[in-house]
C-alpha cells in the first residue's frame, strides 16, 4: 500500500509540476463552454436545454487530451520498466495513474462546471445534478482513458488514434450523464440516469486496471 501511494503521489507530483495537461484540459472544457453560447445565440430556454449534452460532450473531450501521456512518459524514459518490476502490480500501477489522471483532470474540470453552467443559464436543480453527474462519471473517463492510452503504448502517433478507441466506449457516460439533466429539465426524476451512469463508472474502474495491465505487459514484451 505504501508502493501505491508513493506512486499515485508521484504522479500528482508530476502533474501538478507539468501543468500542461490539466491547465489545457480546463482552458479547453471553458473555451468550449464560452464558444457555444455565442454560436447558438441569445434564446436562454434553448441554451438550458442543450447545456447537459455540451458541457459532458465538453468533459469528456477535455479528458482526453491528457491520456496520450498516462504512461508514455515513463515508457519513453524507461521508468514503466523500472516499475514493472518493482513488487507493485501492474493492475495496481495503472490503477495509481487512472486515479492520478482524475484528481489532476477529471476533479478540476467537474469542480468548475457549475460556473461554466451559468453561461448557458441552467437552473439550481440541473445545475447540481450536473455537477453530481461529473463526479459520479469523469472516473469512467480516466479509467477507460487508461485502456486506449496502454493500447497506443507503443505507437509513434498514438494520441491520434486514442480518441477513435475511447469515445465510442465513453458513449453510455455521455448518454447518461447528459440526460440525466434533461430528465430533470422536463420535470422527471434524474435518479435512474445517475444510477445507470455510477453503474457504468463502476463497472470501468473495476475493470480498466485488469485491461490496461495486460495491454502494458503486451507492449513491454511480456
Amino acid at each position: 500500500m505504501s508502493a501505491f501511494r508513493a506512486l499515485l503521489g508521484r504522479d500528482l507530483r508530476l502533474a501538478a509540476r507539468s501543468g500542461g495537461g490539466a491547465a489545457l484540459a480546463l482552458g479547453f472544457f471553458a473555451l468550449v463552454a464560452t464558444l457555444v453560447p455565442l454560436g447558438i445565440g441569445p434564446d436562454v430556454k434553448i441554451l438550458a436545454r442543450i447545456a447537459g449534452g455540451i458541457l459532458w460532450v465538453a468533459a469528456v473531450l477535455a479528458g482526453l487530451l491528457s491520456l496520450d501521456r498516462l504512461f508514455q512518459g515513463d515508457f519513453e524514459d524507461g521508468s514503466l520498466d523500472v516499475i514493472a518490476l518493482s513488487p507493485l502490480s501492474l493492475e495496481s500501477v495503472a490503477l495509481a495513474k487512472i486515479l492520478a489522471h482524475w484528481f489532476s483532470t477529471g476533479l478540476p474540470l467537474t469542480l468548475i462546471s457549475p460556473l461554466l453552467a451559468i453561461l448557458f443559464n441552467l437552473p439550481p436543480g440541473p445545475t447540481l445534478v450536473l455537477f453530481i453527474s461529473l463526479l459520479i462519471g469523469t472516473p469512467s473517463v480516466s479509467a477507460v482513458g487508461a485502456i486506449g492510452a496502454s493500447l497506443t503504448l507503443s505507437l509513434k502517433r498514438g494520441g491520434l488514434i486514442l480518441p477513435l478507441i475511447i469515445l465510442p466506449l465513453l458513449t453510455p457516460a455521455v448518454i447518461f450523464g447528459a440526460g440525466s439533466v434533461a430528465a430533470l429539465m422536463d420535470g422527471m426524476q434524474p435518479g435512474g440516469g445517475l444510477i445507470l451512469l455510477a453503474a457504468f463508472a463502476a463497472a470501468a474502474c473495476l475493470l480498466s486496471p485488469f485491461a490496461a495491465a495486460a495491454a502494458v505487459r503486451l507492449n513491454l514484451g511480456g
